[in-house]
């Protein structure tokens, strides 16, 4: 019999919330050699309403029973980060390949015992770093290769919102902002978008600082990070994420600054403005229906055999080895 992994993808969602309905969810339906054969959640009556809904064929509230369906071949992890590790785990140990949602996981020590899974089991890994795959990333990464704006100088991030921002995913129990389920608060999970396509584009920190704190007392995460790191060839970075300034001042800023010069664009927008001797043009880009269907069309021929690795835990490990040395410094839970 053939392996149907050779031929067909069949994923399992744990985690089918609010990310999944529109995002990601329906795209695994869309992409070739690819299909949603069963989803999780912990309210068995929300997963039958989800599956209802998008027209899958089995639901589950038990994330296990879900690893262990024979009919399903390839994992896909939507859950808070605390549950990344565990289901990652148990799939890769079950010998189906996984899909998981940044950050990789709560904290960078368990990010590193899903990877060495990942090669003891040989059981293939993919992080949802899926920015990287849509077009106006490419672009500017198309334009750095090119040297379009000469010698990299410095790079800088500035990620400005008040608390009740539309950018920020909402939750029932606001779990984004608890560090025992999520990490850093806010800060980690949006930086690591920004973050990964700073490492894609520019290369691995050689070193790395940083300072937080919480100003505004909403919650027990940070709400305030500052750092600043040094890249290959003597590129400089700063980054500044605030997640309680005033209505009317927000800011989602990357610049890429060169000796001929410059990139800027917001990361969680759809528009490049690329300025050279004193021209200075703009670039729109369409994004797709579902964000992360080109990632997802990636993945698939990466589990396939067709492709390489769109994001390894290597390469998510680099950002979160950033955010914590931003987050923590030397107090870093993982050292």
């Amino acid at each position: 019999m053939t392996d149907p992994l050779t031929t067909n993808i069949h994923w399992g969602i744990i985690g089918c919330g609010n990310v999944t309905e529109v995002k990601s969810g329906p795209a695994f339906n869309k992409v070739a050699n690819s299909s949603l054969v069963a989803v999780m959640r912990r309210d068995a009556s929300l997963a039958e309403d989800y599956a209802k809904r998008h027209a899958v064929p089995k639901w589950y509230s038990n994330a296990h029973d879900l690893i262990n369906d024979p009919e399903i071949n390839a994992i896909y992890i939507a859950t808070p980060p605390k549950q990344h590790e565990e289901y990652a785990i148990a799939a890769m140990q079950a010998g189906k390949p996984v899909y998981v949602e940044k950050p990789m996981a709560l904290d960078l020590a368990a990010c590193r015992r899903m990877e060495q899974v990942s090669k003891e089991t040989g059981v293939k890994l993919v992080v949802a770093h899926y920015r990287r795959a849509l077009p106006l990333f490419i672009r500017v990464k198309e334009l750095l290769d090119q040297q379009a704006i000469g010698n990299i100088r410095f790079a800088r991030i500035s990620l400005l919102q008040p608390d009740q921002s539309a950018m920020i995913a909402k939750t029932g129990n606001n779990w984004r902002v608890d560090p025992t389920i999520a990490g850093a608060g806010l800060f980690y999970d949006l930086a690591p978008h920004q973050l990964d396509l700073l490492i894609h584009f520019l290369g691995k920190p050689t070193s790395s600082i940083g300072l937080a704190v919480n100003q505004a007392g909403l919650y027990t995460a940070e709400d305030l990070v500052v750092g600043v790191a040094q890249l290959p060839h003597h590129v400089l970075f700063n980054g500044t994420w605030c997640f309680t300034t005033p209505e009317g001042n927000e800011e989602d800023l990357f610049e890429i600054q060169g000796s001929t010069g410059s990139l800027r664009f917001a990361v969680f927008g759809h528009a490049l403005t690329i300025e050279r001797n004193g021209i200075i043009e703009t670039e729109k880009f369409q994004p797709p229906q579902h964000i992360q269907q080109p990632m997802i069309g990636k993945i698939v021929q990466y589990f396939l055999g067709n492709a390489d690795n769109p994001c390894s835990a290597a390469d998510a490990i680099q950002s979160m080895e950033m955010m914590e040395q931003f987050a923590y410094g030397s107090q870093s839970p993982s050292k």
